[in-house]
């Protein structure tokens, strides 16, 4: 079985009556990207704080485990293998790129020569050679973030807590932050990442839970997650008549749109109900021009899930086709 990087059950946090976490189980196998999602103040960051450390679950909470080490006995050993970059940068602006880097390789009590040879391996790795002189309050928010997570390298750690590391970033710096995860994953990184952005959890995700009322409402891939959403449907267009009263005949429940000369039938999208209807066509000897299939995709999962209808993930519009489509010609 994959090792786990993460594996906490019945995590719980209140403050006072405020009830955030209400006995979450997480899991997280070893090299991979584990994206939670949940409207504002659904608990993210207490979860991140909690993984990380920084603050203590409730009593009752279960048993929780980072890095194979136990967070109630062991909680130095997992800060070892731990880095963790928050919604607001730690990048100090008054000192330059590389003094934060050196600073960051003192409070990791590397040697000098050490210090100074991680820092300049990955202030390059990090395209931030050039501004590593310059005051960090000169540096564009995208140059910031790449700091912020260069300085979180230094220790070398296993796994890295981003939350909402792409908040307020232009697309560009957005889509390079997502090659920098997608990177850390290669090299054997375990990245657990909250964001706003639905498209970001889409895009780097391996498994996504959705955080809601302080309970796990559903996780899975985004894939399986977009089939628990009713809606999908296989839309088939045709551009010989004939064929399509034949197919409409046929398919009796699906629904039809005379003008277009197409079909809608009910679908979750699977490549089980895909293959069917591909069979049918070959076997009735219909041929369709165009075949869609449409699932829903993971906006309509959130509102399904959460009732969140002015979640900010809305603000950032998509910068890329909707991965929710697939045609086939």
């Amino acid at each position: 079985m994959t090792n786990l990087a993460i594996a906490a059950h019945g995590l719980r946090k209140s403050y006072g009556d405020k009830v955030v976490l209400d006995g979450v189980d997480l899991t997280v196998p070893e090299g991979t990207v584990f994206s939670l999602l949940g409207p504002n103040g659904a608990g993210k960051t207490t979860a991140v704080k909690i993984l990380s450390t920084l603050i203590s679950p409730d009593a009752g909470s279960g048993q929780i485990q980072v890095g194979g080490h136990d967070l109630a006995t062991h909680a130095q050993a997992a800060r070892a293998v731990i880095g963790v970059t928050g919604q607001f940068s730690a990048v100090d602006g008054l000192i330059t790129g590389e003094e934060n880097m050196l600073l960051m390789a003192d409070l990791h009590h590397l040697p000098k020569a050490e210090g100074r040879r991680v820092a300049a391996e990955l202030l390059e790795r990090f395209d931030l050679v050039e501004a590593a002189g310059k005051p960090a309050s000169t540096y564009s928010g995208g140059m910031k973030r790449r700091l912020d997570i260069a300085m979180t390298l230094v220790g070398s750690p296993r796994i890295i807590f981003l939350d909402e590391p792409t908040t307020g970033l232009d697309p560009r710096s957005r889509h390079n932050m997502w090659q920098i995860i997608r990177e850390l994953v290669t090299g054997g990184t375990t990245v657990f990442l909250t964001t706003q952005y639905l498209e970001e959890a889409d895009e780097l995700a391996d498994r996504i839970a959705v955080l809601n009322d302080g309970k796990i409402a559903a996780e899975g891939t985004a894939e399986e997650l977009k089939r628990l959403i009713p809606g999908g449907h296989i839309r088939l267009r045709f551009t010989d008549p004939t064929a399509y009263q034949r197919a409409a005949l046929a398919l009796t429940d699906s629904a039809r749109d005379d003008e277009a000369l197409a079909l809608q039938l009910p679908s979750d999208g699977s490549q089980r109900e895909l293959r069917s209807v591909l069979d049918w066509l070959d076997a009735a000897g219909v041929e369709a021009d165009e075949l869609t299939v449409h699932t829903p995709d993971l906006d309509d999962v959130f509102f399904a899930l959460t009732g969140d209808t002015t979640a900010p993930h809305r603000q950032a519009p998509p910068t890329q086709p909707a991965p929710s489509k697939e045609t086939v010609r």
